[in-house]
C-alpha cells in the first residue's frame, strides 16, 4: 500500500557516476547541471532529500547542493538514490555537532528504498523494503560494460514494470531479521550465484522498454562476455567479461553499431 515492494538484491558500486557537492557558504538551495541534467523531471530526488533535512532538523547548516548529472536519467542503476545518499553524507560531515541526534537511516529509508544502500556507500546484499542491508567484504573484481539505449522511458517506468510483473501483494509481517545470504567472494562463485538467481524484472521491463532486448543481445553478441543481465529495472544493462581487455574491445565493437548508446567501462571490487 505504501509503494514499496519486497526485495532481494545485491548491490556494488562502481567507478562512475554522477557529481555531487555542497556550499554551506551559500544560501540554501539546489542547482543541477551536466549532460543529463535537462532529462530530469520532477522534484530531484536530491532535492527532495535536502528537504526532508531541513524538516528533520531545522538547526542543521545546509547550504548549496550543486548536482553534475552524468549518469542517465531513470536508468535503473540507482543514480538518484545515490546522489540523495551523498546529499547525506555531506550535511552529516558539515554538521558534526548535530550528526549523532539525527537518525539518518530512517531518513533514507524514507526517501527510497535503495536509499539506505547507498548511504552504506560499500557492497551490500539489500532485503525486506529496502531496510534490512547487509554490508559485505570487497567483491571480487569485475570488469563490466554499462550499456543503456538512451530511450524515453516513461515517469512511472518502475510502477508499470511492477504491473506486469504482477506479483502478489506485499504483506508486512514482523519477523526476526533473517541471516545474511552467503554472497561468496570467490569469482567464478560470485557469477555462478548471479546466473542462478538473475533478475525477476527483466521480463517485465522488456514490455515497457522493448530496447532492452537488443542491448542484451549485443552484450551475448561479443566475444569474452561471461554474463548479460538487466541492472535493476532497467533499461540499463550490464556485461560481465573476462578481462579488461575484452570489456575495452566489446565497447568498441557494440558502439561502433550503436553510436547513440550510452556505454561505459566500468570496473567492480
Amino acid at each position: 500500500p505504501d509503494g514499496y515492494h519486497e526485495i532481494e538484491s545485491l548491490v556494488a558500486f562502481a567507478d562512475v557516476g554522477d557529481d555531487i557537492t555542497l556550499d554551506t557558504e551559500g544560501l540554501t538551495g539546489f542547482r543541477s547541471s551536466g549532460p543529463t541534467a535537462g532529462l530530469i523531471e520532477g522534484l530531484n530526488l536530491a532535492e527532495l532529500t535536502l528537504r526532508h533535512l531541513r524538516d528533520a532538523e531545522p538547526r542543521l547548516r545546509l547550504g548549496r547542493i550543486n548536482l553534475v548529472k552524468c549518469l542517465p536519467v531513470a536508468a535503473g542503476i540507482g543514480g538518484g538514490s545515490a546522489d540523495a545518499a551523498a546529499v547525506l553524507r555531506a550535511i552529516r560531515r558539515a554538521n558534526p555537532e548535530l550528526a549523532s541526534a539525527i537518525d539518518w537511516q530512517s531518513i533514507a529509508i524514507g526517501l527510497g528504498a535503495d536509499v539506505l544502500a547507498c548511504l552504506a556507500d560499500q557492497p551490500c546484499y539489500m532485503r525486506g523494503a529496502g531496510e534490512i542491508v547487509d554490508t559485505l567484504p570487497a567483491l571480487p573484481r569485475l570488469d563490466l560494460l554499462l550499456i543503456n539505449p538512451l530511450v524515453l522511458v516513461p515517469p512511472d517506468k518502475t510502477a508499470r514494470v511492477f504491473r506486469y510483473l504482477a506479483a502478489p501483494p506485499f504483506r508486512l509481517v514482523r519477523r526476526e531479521r533473517p541471516a545474511p545470504m552467503n554472497v561468496p567472494n570467490n569469482r567464478v562463485a560470485l557469477l555462478e550465484l548471479m546466473r542462478q538467481t538473475g533478475n525477476d524484472l527483466l521480463a517485465p521491463a522488456c514490455k515497457v522498454t522493448p530496447e532492452i532486448v537488443a542491448v542484451i543481445s549485443a552484450l551475448e553478441e561479443v566475444s569474452g562476455v561471461e554474463l548479460a543481465q538487466l541492472s535493476g529495472s532497467g533499461p540499463t544493462c550490464f556485461g560481465v567479461f573476462a578481462t579488461a581487455a575484452s570489456a575495452t574491445h566489446a565497447a568498441e565493437t557494440i558502439r561502433t553499431k550503436h553510436p547513440d548508446w550510452w556505454i561505459e567501462q566500468v570496473v567492480i571490487g
